[in-house]
Formats: structure tokens, C-alpha cells, sequence
């Protein structure tokens, strides 16, 4: 049945969505601040990745498997951060890692969970929509109906945590147009 509004109930538990989390003035002042950001291609295990990225805060290195503290977050990204960590129920100390992504369009993400080190993972979209989708990590679970696929709006938020975070893999099917995202983690553990 088509509705108007999404069902929430089919998400995973610890998986929330919230749309125009910020407004497009907002947004617009976030994206020229991007805009003045060294962002340099993702590389995962030898493969460059057909997106760029700036991470501040601790680093996870996917070759060692180590977390080491990077750059500092940017002051700029202050007033985000504080409202992430309001929305997710932390103290804005708990965000250790801020990741600003940009996707050309046809980018995508693959299937995966995020390092492990990390805890909460809120996601913020700018400057276009993109397909979400959500599936159980668990490969005997894994069917075409266990796959649910989410529109995230521009300006929205979502958080994976609890067993969203722990027991279901996410990816993004490829952007129709180009999309920026910033992505906020906490630890599991404080180091």
C-alpha cells in the first residue's frame, strides 16, 4: 500500500530517520564551508574509491585496522555537532570522528557495517536525496525481503545504533545527482 508517510515500523531497532534535521540556510553555510575543504580520494584496502573525503577527529586505518587520533574537528562544525549529540541523547564530547563525503553522481557505497571502534553513526545529507538501504548482516537472514531500502532526503538525518548498528549491514545505491554528506561517530570505549 502507498502512503504518504513512511512506515517506521519496518526499520531495525536503534535505526531512526528524521527529515529537514537542518534548514537550507543551514545547509548552504555548511556546504561553502565543505567547499573550502582538502578533500582527497577514499581509498579502501588499495582501491580508490569514486569519492572524496575529509575525516577529522580519530581515524580508522582500514589496512592496519588501528584508530589513531587525526586532525581536529573543525570549530565550524561546532554548532552541528552540538545538535547531532542532542538528537542521539550524548554529550557533544562523545563525538570522536566527523567524515565529510562528497559523491559524484553514479557513487556508491557498498554493503558494509562501520569500523568497529565506533559506536552511534548519524548521517546527514546535503545537497540531494539518496537510497539507503538496510539488510541483516547475518548471511542466513540475508533475502530480498529482509532488504529495506529507505529515500533520505536532503537536509535529514539518520543514526544507526543498538542493534541497527551491530547486526544489519547499510549501503547507498548510486546518486542520481551529486550528493555531500557529513557522517558523526562516537566510541564504544573512551581511549
Amino acid at each position: 500500500m502507498n502512503t504518504l508517510f513512511p512506515d517506521y515500523s519496518v526499520y531495525p531497532e536503534g535505526f531512526i530517520y528524521h527529515p529537514d534535521f537542518i534548514t537550507q540556510q543551514e545547509e548552504s553555510e555548511l556546504l561553502k564551508e565543505i567547499e573550502k575543504l582538502n578533500l582527497h580520494t577514499f581509498i579502501f584496502q588499495g582501491y580508490s574509491a569514486k569519492r572524496k573525503v575529509a575525516s577529522f577527529g580519530f581515524d580508522w586505518n582500514f589496512e592496519t585496522r588501528t584508530l589513531s587520533k587525526g586532525v581536529e574537528i573543525p570549530s565550524v562544525f561546532t554548532p552541528l555537532i552540538k545538535r547531532v549529540a542532542s538528537f542521539i541523547q550524548k554529550d557533544e564530547s562523545t563525538i570522536a570522528e566527523l567524515l565529510v563525503t562528497e559523491y559524484p553522481i553514479d557513487s556508491v557505497i557498498n554493503w558494509h557495517r562501520d569500523a568497529p571502534p565506533f559506536d552511534i553513526i548519524a548521517g546527514i545529507s546535503l545537497l540531494s536525496d539518496c537510497r539507503f538501504k538496510l539488510k541483516p548482516h547475518e548471511k542466513a537472514k540475508q533475502t530480498k525481503a529482509s532488504t529495506i531500502t529507505i529515500p533520505v532526503k536532503r537536509r535529514s538525518i539518520y543514526v544507526l545504533k543498538g542493534e541497527a548498528r551491530e547486526n544489519w549491514q547499510h549501503s547507498i545505491s548510486p546518486v542520481k545527482e551529486r550528493r555531500v554528506s557529513i557522517t558523526v561517530r562516537t566510541l564504544k570505549q573512551a581511549l
